[in-house]
């Protein structure tokens, strides 16, 4: 069934013409999942893009042992699945709810390309989306190669309270769906490191934690 697709919510598709975005609406297929299923996972066929319109995905691989190595974390308006529309066959990795009642909108990775090519604004949009994606799995490789595992938690922290912390006084909240092995596996560390961090972070009264959330006290002091 087509979803109603909010168009005007997803950043990428502000430069649509009025007759596009109907022709949209009437290709997106609306997808709710239970926590913890996959949306796609390694080796699917490559022919959908995604829109987050509820809850969180996770994007990740699995590693040679089986461990998940994630690289991100989507929230509603987020777009994911680009890969598609460059020429992906397979999919080279998962994506996976992380809420039960998670949405997603799905979309043919054709009619994309195809709209793309008659408005060259969505065209731009939509690069951009991907380079920013690109920026961001840059700048965790850094990390990762640069950093500790102590420093890698904190600076999990500080891009949580960036991308999706809301002020609270001189406090900021993040509220999440991760696990403490999710935040390893984002991390590059063990899920033993990132609940000692954790602990420690709460013993010096920079952060305060429980079940779905994260609570930065100080941010200057978060080093």
């Amino acid at each position: 069934m087509a979803a109603l697709l909010p168009i005007e919510q997803y950043p990428v598709f502000s430069t649509l013409t009025e007759d596009q975005q109907v022709e949209l609406r009437s290709l997106v297929v609306e997808r709710t999942y239970k926590k913890h299923r996959f949306i796609f996972n390694e080796g699917d066929d490559a022919n959908s893009v995604y829109f987050v319109a509820a809850g969180e995905v996770k994007l990740g691989n699995h590693g040679g042992d089986g461990r998940e190595i994630l690289r991100n974390v989507l929230r509603p308006n987020a777009m994911f699945g680009q890969l598609a529309i460059t020429g992906e066959n397979k999919r080279g990795g998962f994506a996976q709810s992380l809420d039960s009642g998670t949405i997603v909108y799905q979309l043919p990775a054709r009619a994309l390309s195809n709209m793309m090519q008659v408005n060259f604004g969505l065209c731009q949009l939509v690069l951009q989306n991907m380079g920013q994606q690109l920026q961001m799995a840059h700048r965790k490789l850094t990390s990762v190669v640069s950093h500790d595992a102590r420093t890698r938690i904190i600076d999990f922290l500080k891009d949580s309270v960036a991308t999706r912390g809301r002020k609270v006084g001189l406090e900021y909240l993040i509220r999440h769906s991760l696990t403490h092995q999710d935040i390893a596996n984002l991390t590059c560390t063990s899920r033993q490191t990132v609940t000692l961090v954790l602990n420690e972070l709460r013993k010096a009264n920079l952060i305060y934690f429980n079940r779905g959330k994260i609570l930065v006290r100080d941010m200057a002091a978060l080093v």
